[in-house]
């Protein structure tokens, strides 16, 4: 039995990278990081990376006439490590055509909010903004929209009277560490559904994508 092949993109600190590294060498999920690409130089995900003797590559968007053709550079990179699940932590680009032909239900993103509330960049600090009691995070696949794939899993978070977006997306960002290599672990086990608009959870394992 074979695991699962992640790739990674990430655009910064790469922490929900590393969750999903340690719960992959812990045994917990049947899967391994084969490689991890960022649009940023220099990036500390990157660096996690090399730490881990993972393959990591920087891809700049400027070097490329079109975002179409930067993702087909990034869809070639992927291939080539023979990635069947694609992992965005932190990736701060809308996903295109290339990625989502290449990868279709095969690409995942962690969202600090509870969709379809407070999509895009400022989850926090919004939910914040709007009073909410309850906040939290979403595991979903992605299509090309900002933060609308089908939703995977979701957990909730208080938001207490004295939140600041610092404290509320340190609480949230906990949920996120535990959730998102849950959500890899279903799939590697071929659990995961997709109709429509809706993800399905399996009791029972299927025949996981990693498996020979």
């Amino acid at each position: 039995m074979g695991k699962l092949r992640v790739g990674v993109l990430a655009s910064g600190r790469g922490s929900n990278l590393q969750a999903i590294m340690d719960a992959c060498n812990q045994g917990l999920v049947p899967a391994e990081v084969v490689v991890v690409i960022s649009d940023k130089p220099g990036v500390y995900a990157l660096e996690r990376a090399k730490s881990a003797g993972i393959p990591a590559h920087f891809v700049d968007l400027k070097a490329f006439a079109s975002k179409g053709d930067y993702e087909r550079a990034v869809v070639k990179i992927l291939q080539d490590h023979g990635v069947q699940l694609v992992c965005l932590a932190g990736y701060m680009r809308l996903v295109g055509e290339p990625l989502l032909q290449a990868f279709p239900n095969r690409i995942m993103n962690i969202h600090p909010a509870l969709l379809p509330s407070f999509p895009g960049l400022h989850g926090q600090r919004d939910a914040l903004a709007y009073g909410v009691k309850i906040s939290g995070c979403t595991v979903h696949f992605v299509d090309e929209g900002m933060d609308t794939g089908p939703i995977i899993l979701q957990a909730a978070v208080p938001v207490l009277d004295d939140d600041t977006e610092e404290t509320l997306a340190a609480r949230i960002l906990q949920q996120e560490h535990r959730l998102y290599p849950e959500a890899v672990k279903l799939f590697a086990q071929g659990r995961l559904r997709v109709q429509g608009r809706k993800v399905f959870i399996d009791k029972n394992k299927g025949r996981g994508v990693g498996e020979d």
